[in-house]
């Protein structure tokens, strides 16, 4: 980004600029899709995980430049505050033991990552939002101390024009303010990615954006903000919120958000980059001196820099990605729903069943999303992030009478999505040992009813009826998530509660 982004200012003719460089790199993807230059797909997937970082009473760390100069792995890097980090895995072919391989290698990642992170008095917690967060914790001065964010956060906020409003209506309601963008680095997520040919990429997007919800349900981890109980899974609509340019009458007109589902299925990744420049204007116009259809005439690959910058200041749940790996371009679907945690083995339980349903889904003769209409896709997200394992939600009937009925979440995924996903992972070459270990446990999530979301609000009402006060209560709970969470064994054997203390003599 150079000097621009020190600068932090942009004028007139660098959004007319961008504009048409943005119109350029579109025209350039579409003839890349045409000339069909991209990579044969080599059943690759990636995992990245977002982190906080807490100390032994639960308090967030606003630590993370001293906990990464310690970790000193390109592995690991700074995500938007000063509380967060992010752990990237390197791509693995979906086949075989790839589970196990993931696992262990997080496993040894977090692990010596948590230990560096003892060194300053801090530790590594895998959670959706950080239940002992508070609204001054969220400011622009906790904001990790990077050029892009600081230029993000401007943005944002010039393009707002006002305070950010959060009103959160769940099991309480929140409502407040913010002068920044930071109650964005609540959310902590895990990004599953997809390398897919162009011809399958719509399939998958379309397979992804309808069992979003399913993840959801089954892996919901972030019940709290600021001390307030709202829905089983929180940072979607935190993360529309707070990163929400449209002041209310923008709103009011119909408006798309910067985070948003989607309105429509669609037949190619152009759609979605096409959109991007249809609705969205654009939030850091900084432009590269290349021309891609000049590359492009002489035979190039275009690295389309303003087009990829562009699509990631757009926050879909299932975000396209054009990226170039030894001088070949790839598409790849990033699917951005699930939280992070709380185990290792409970993100690759998580992962397991995205890429075991989604195969199976895009696979089928007659695809789901012929036959669910979107708008019931994008309420049963909604209907999820509310109710987490408890959530009803729209499905296509089998059989020959078609429509849809409403079914409970657990009983749609126990039933029928996971001998789909168990047929996905087969047509992957998944490791039947690999296959049968992680899809139970979201079969047990399910028989059991119970996820992070579920584990965190049911003991954290145990420490109030044991007369600890709400302050309390969350930093108690969060302290148990965080040795059951090192422990290892997966959510829903968590006892619920705090443990009770040990008689001294």
């Amino acid at each position: 980004m150079g000097e621009k982004v020190a600068a932090g200012s942009f004028d007139l003719s660098d959004r007319q600029r961008y504009r048409g460089k943005l119109r350029q790199c579109l025209t350039g993807l579409e003839r890349l899709l045409d000339e069909k230059r991209f990579e044969r797909p080599k059943n690759l997937m990636g995992l990245e995980i977002e982190l906080n970082l807490a100390g032994p009473d639960g308090m967030p760390r606003m630590m993370n430049a001293q906990v990464l100069e310690r970790i000193a792995s390109k592995d690991f890097q700074t995500e938007l505050a000063m509380f967060n980090l992010e752990v990237n895995i390197a791509p693995h072919r979906l086949a075989g033991r790839v589970f196990d391989q993931l696992s262990e290698e997080l496993r040894t990642s977090l692990a010596y990552a948590h230990r560096k992170a003892n060194e300053v008095d801090a530790g590594i917690v895998m959670i959706g939002i950080l239940p002992t967060l508070g609204r001054d914790d969220l400011v622009s001065s906790n904001l990790s101390d990077v050029d892009r964010y600081t230029l993000l956060n401007d943005q944002i906020v010039a393009a707002r024009g006002e305070d950010f409003a959060l009103d959160i209506d769940g099991v309480e309601r929140l409502v407040c303010t913010s002068r920044s963008i930071a109650p964005e680095a609540a959310c902590t997520s895990v990004q599953l990615h997809l390398q897919v040919t162009p011809g399958r990429f719509a399939d998958v997007w379309n397979a992804a954006q309808a069992v979003a919800a399913a993840q959801v349900a089954v892996g919901a981890n972030s019940p709290f903000l600021f001390g307030h109980e709202l829905w089983r899974e929180s940072r979607p609509p935190l993360f529309l919120q707070s990163t929400d340019t449209r002041p209310p009458e923008l709103q009011a007109q119909g408006v798309r958000p910067r985070t948003w589902f989607g309105e429509r299925w669609i037949s190619s990744a152009y759609d979605l980059f096409e959109e991007n420049l249809r609705y969205y204007p654009a939030l850091l116009p900084i432009c590269d001196d290349e021309d891609p259809l000049e590359v492009l005439d002489a035979g190039g690959i275009p690295k389309l820099s303003e087009l990829v910058l562009h699509n990631g200041t757009v926050y879909r749940w299932n975000r396209p990605v054009y990226d170039i790996a030894d001088g070949v371009p790839h598409l790849r679907v990033e699917n951005r729903v699930l939280p992070a945690g709380p185990t290792v083995t409970d993100v690759i339980a998580n992962t397991a069943f995205y890429y075991g349903v989604v195969r199976a889904l895009a696979d089928e003769a007659r695809p789901v999303w012929t036959r669910l209409p979107f708008e019931a896709a994008a309420a049963n997200f909604e209907a999820a992030c509310r109710d987490g394992i408890d959530a009803r939600l729209e499905w296509p009937r089998r059989g020959r009478y078609g429509g849809t009925a409403q079914v409970d979440a657990v009983h749609l995924v126990r039933d029928e999505l996971l001998p789909l996903a168990a047929a996905g992972l087969d047509a992957w070459g998944v490791e039947p040992a690999d296959r049968d270990f992680y899809l139970g446990v979201i079969e047990e999530r399910c028989r059991r009813r119970v996820n992070g979301a579920s584990w965190q609000a049911a003991t954290f009402h145990r420490a109030l009826e044991k007369g600890l006060g709400r302050d309390a209560a969350l930093a108690a709970t969060t302290k148990r998530y965080s040795e059951l969470m090192h422990a290892g064994e997966p959510v829903h054997t968590w006892p619920v509660g705090l443990p009770e203390p040990v008689p001294l003599g």
